[in-house]
């Protein structure tokens, strides 16, 4: 544990020098420029190095190696085709089943993407940065690494749907979905998110939710067509999270503050750029479809998937509102009160990072451990 939370506080304070929109200069490079890259180098260094040297860290740490030995033979895995060939190519150019490049490539990737979209789309990068750690998504990347691929594709395509570049989100979102097919949830959930919703059409979409609550054993069936494998095994067994409901209703509680404080301020939030505006209201309707997801949807054995999905934009959406509000010492006051939040949300799950779902404690690396037996070595 003191190795992740030392990790967490020295790429944290090198994300704090870091600042996503450096003024620049034309044919020079400024300070601040060679400082974020130094910067980000680091960070990216430090967390891939600790992903990528991990051994038997995470629940299916183990599960994984079987895939590969059974893609490797040519077996059935429910595993995507993405997922498959790459473990073909590593392993054939390998020469032997070489499990750790496998796991390393996709520490490359995940922690490229998710860092590339912070830079890219954050109003704050320190600030988003710091919730990316204390929220724990650079550590569950140590579990399910194909779905968390697909997060960070997602959390990257959101700047193709702000800019209404239809047709490279959709590109980006297929290539994805051949590493976790989950990951085409987002094209119709995202589309609905950034559409100009009036009263009456909340209010028919707050009515089809009611057909949750009626309707379970229809949707579980619709589940089942997308993973099959799920079908008499306890994966059917739903369940949602509490701590993500009061997440979800505590940015939306932020959100209505700092909205009718500008509605006081009688310009109603016209202040913001076109841009701003229409990354608000495509964060709020994530956050509120998340929202009704946890809420209505508690059956469906997908649904913490499909919620951090939507969720994952807190990361942006909590930097942007911080930046809407104009009073100099309201905006310090909310921003300590959202990093005490998210320091008490890193304490909780680091006191749990040892129990099933998660066990990422203890730390374990190649250099001084060996590999676990995995189902096909006890047969």
């Amino acid at each position: 544990m003191i190795l992740y939370i030392t990790v967490a506080a020295v790429t944290a304070l090198l994300a704090g020098m870091v600042n996503c929109r450096p003024v620049t200069q034309p044919y020079r490079r400024t300070r601040q420029q060679m400082c974020n890259r130094v910067c980000l180098f680091a960070v990216f260094l430090i967390l891939f190095a600790l992903s990528a040297c991990r051994l038997n860290v995470g629940n299916d740490y183990a599960k994984y190696v079987e895939f590969m030995h059974l893609v490797n033979c040519n077996a059935y895995v429910p595993t995507e085709i993405g997922f498959n060939l790459l473990v073909k190519l590593i392993y054939g150019l390998s020469g032997f089943e070489n499990y750790l490049l496998v796991f390393a490539v996709y520490a490359l990737a995940t922690v490229g993407i998710f860092m590339l979209a912070m830079y890219e789309q954050s109003e704050d990068f320190p600030l988003t940065f710091f919730l990316f750690m204390a929220l724990g998504y650079y550590f569950q990347t140590f579990s399910t690494v194909r779905y968390y691929l697909a997060l960070a594709l997602a959390l990257y395509s959101m700047k193709f749907v702000l800019r209404r570049q239809w047709g490279r989100f959709v590109v980006l979102i297929l290539l994805g979905s051949s590493f976790h097919k989950s990951l085409l949830v987002v094209i119709p959930l995202y589309v609905l998110a950034v559409l100009p919703w009036k009263k009456w059409q909340l209010v028919l979409g707050g009515l089809f939710c009611t057909t949750f609550l009626f309707c379970q054993d229809f949707y579980l069936k619709l589940v089942i067509l997308l993973y099959p494998t799920y079908e008499d095994t306890e994966y059917l067994e739903g369940g949602t999270s509490y701590i993500n409901i009061l997440r979800c209703l505590a940015v939306l509680l932020f959100a209505g503050i700092v909205y009718f404080a500008g509605k006081r301020r009688q310009d109603g939030g016209n202040g913001a750029s076109v841009e701003t505006k229409d990354a608000e209201h495509f964060y709020f309707y994530l956050n509120l479809g998340a929202l009704v997801l946890y809420v209505f949807c508690s059956f469906l054995p997908i649904i913490s998937r499909i919620g951090y999905y939507l969720t994952v934009s807190h990361i942006f959406y909590l930097p942007l509102l911080l930046a809407r509000i104009e009073d100099r010492k309201w905006r310090r006051l909310f921003r300590g009160g959202i990093l005490l939040a998210a320091v008490l949300y890193f304490a909780v799950y680091m006191s749990r990072a040892d129990n099933d779902g998660t066990l990422i404690l203890p730390y374990q690396t190649f250099f001084f451990h060996d590999m676990v037996n995995i189902l096909s070595d006890v047969n």
